[in-house]
């Protein structure tokens, strides 16, 4: 969890500011599909929010992460509420301060419940109706706490998942646990005038 002191280690950069390149992975951001996102990415002035500010610093690295990310969020098997909660996942377990701000709108659109937030954010079992969103949900605690899958739990999420999703869910996990790490390392946190959520 960051300090209030903590202040952000990567100056944000102004869209005139950026060269070619960065202007490259700034406009896959903003003219991608996360424009529809229930939670702002960008500042008055246009400068990025959350992971995305970092993004810019390295376009050889940023632009695949980004392109990750919109795979992630926008092309795999998942319903919309199946992935929220494996992101609301690893945003409690990490303690993610900006990624539980901005999961935690896109879960409630997705129509996750107060109930089941709080579930997620204390680290409790949320009460899923769905089978594979327990699936999802158990599987995504697992890796976010051991970083595997225990030989009956990846039994368990092949089975009911199937192996495309299995792959997809270890790569959600995965990136949104080297995006909390971003955030922390370089003291990203909510927008003014949000409350800390952890």
């Amino acid at each position: 969890m960051l300090s209030v002191i903590d202040e952000p280690r990567l100056p944000s950069l102004h869209p005139d500011d950026l060269n070619d390149e960065q202007r490259d992975v700034y406009e896959a951001i903003v003219g991608g599909p996360r424009p529809a996102n229930v939670f702002s990415f960008v500042d008055e002035e246009g400068r990025l929010l959350g992971p995305f500010n970092a993004m810019l610093y390295s376009p050889a690295v940023g632009d695949p992460l980004q392109e990750l990310g919109a795979a992630l969020r926008f092309r795999t098997s998942f319903t919309a509420r199946e992935r929220e909660i494996a992101t609301l996942v690893v945003a409690a377990q990490s303690r993610s301060e900006y990624e539980w701000y901005a999961h935690e709108r896109a879960g409630r659109r997705a129509g996750l419940t107060e109930d089941e937030l709080t579930a997620l954010r204390t680290g409790g079992d949320p009460v899923l109706a769905d089978a594979r969103e327990r699936i999802v949900h158990e599987t995504a605690r697992a890796l976010a706490a051991d970083g595997d899958l225990s030989a009956p739990m990846y039994a368990e999420a092949t089975a009911s998942l199937g192996r495309t999703a299995v792959v997809e869910l270890v790569t959600l996990v995965g990136y949104y646990s080297a995006l909390a790490l971003q955030l922390r390392v370089f003291r990203v946190g909510v927008p003014d005038g949000e409350p800390p959520t952890f």
